[in-house]
């Protein structure tokens, strides 16, 4: 019953990730919501809740292990395994403007993160510097946006969703979805991370490492369908732009809220082996996009070819 557990929550999540979207993206449209605001916040939340969802049940429950390893395992699969997969359906692009704002913003969030790793610790204080964080990003961005044209990745996103993300349904239904999303969520977080955890004690194995790959994996499958999605329809941008807001508000609003909420202790051997492991990819991620604005099949290969070989050493170390 526990496998079922964990196969029933992981399900939940993908489908109440998706109801959330569509539910959300819906309601903001018909509310008039102009597509810069709709991407700095409807779309980048929505796809963010699996793993905020997860993180705060997994706090709540006194397992801090699954609460991180989720946020980081999450920008790892996102980055290695979910743009791996779409760069090799098709070669991903970048719009130019505010990529590299947005990219700025992601490279900071991610050394915050590590900061939080290397401290032992995600405290009040860090968890109110981090939604503080995200506050000025969102500010900046919008004024950015209107001012200068430059919408950046998550705008793109946000129109991409307008067109294929939503419901053509009443304002009163949109909001029923948007619900339903949320109970949906709810409901799978929690019987996933009740689930895993029992895994871990039947099994010897970390909490941290279930959240790092069974979690992260499972709350990390409204990027993956937004992307693969984007690849088919060769929205390359918009692949692309979902991973970086996804992977900065996973850092900065997921564990920010989380820990302002239950401070997090850290440990489980993160800041050993893959804290370095997410900011490698995340470097790598700015470096090959920031180069030339494309990701190619055989740098899309390489990607998904580091997220095997991490899993890998997950699975030969049991870390």
């Amino acid at each position: 019953m526990t496998y079922l557990g964990i196969l029933a929550g992981l399900v939940m999540l993908a489908v109440g990730g998706d109801i959330l979207i569509r539910g959300a993206v819906s309601l903001a449209k018909g509310l008039g919501m102009s597509p810069l605001i709709i991407g700095l916040t409807v779309v980048a939340f929505g796809t963010s809740a699996p793993e905020m969802i997860a993180s705060l049940r997994a706090a709540y429950l006194g397992a801090p292990g699954i609460a991180v390893g989720n946020i980081m395992g999450s920008n790892i699969a996102n980055i290695l395994l979910i743009l791996g997969v779409a760069a090799l359906i098709t070669p991903l692009s970048a719009d130019k403007k505010g990529f590299r704002r947005d990219a700025t913003a992601l490279t900071v969030s991610a050394l915050f993160f590590m900061f939080a790793i290397l401290w032992g610790e995600a405290s009040r204080l860090w968890g109110i510097v981090a939604v503080t964080m995200l506050n000025t990003y969102i500010i900046v961005a919008y004024r950015s946006g209107r001012e200068f044209g430059e919408e950046g990745v998550i705008t793109t996103e946000a129109r991409f969703a307008e067109r294929h993300l939503k419901f053509d349904l009443a304002l009163l239904t949109d909001v029923g979805i948007l619900i339903a999303g949320f109970v949906i969520l709810g409901f799978g977080g929690d019987m996933l991370v009740r689930s895993s955890v029992t895994v871990a004690r039947e099994w010897g194995l970390s909490e941290t490492f279930i959240g790092l790959t069974i979690v992260a994996l499972g709350t990390s499958a409204p990027e993956l369908v937004v992307s693969i999605l984007a690849a088919l329809k060769r929205q390359t941008d918009v692949a692309l732009g979902n991973i970086i807001g996804s992977n900065l508000f996973n850092v900065l609003a997921v564990l920010g809220v989380t820990s302002i909420a239950i401070p997090i202790p850290i440990g489980g051997g993160l800041a050993g082996f893959d804290i370095w492991v997410m900011l490698a990819a995340t470097a790598l991620l700015v470096w090959v996009a920031w180069s030339d604005y494309k990701i190619t099949r055989r740098e899309g290969f390489v990607l998904l070819a580091c997220y095997v070989a991490y899993l890998g050493l997950k699975l030969a170390l049991f870390l």
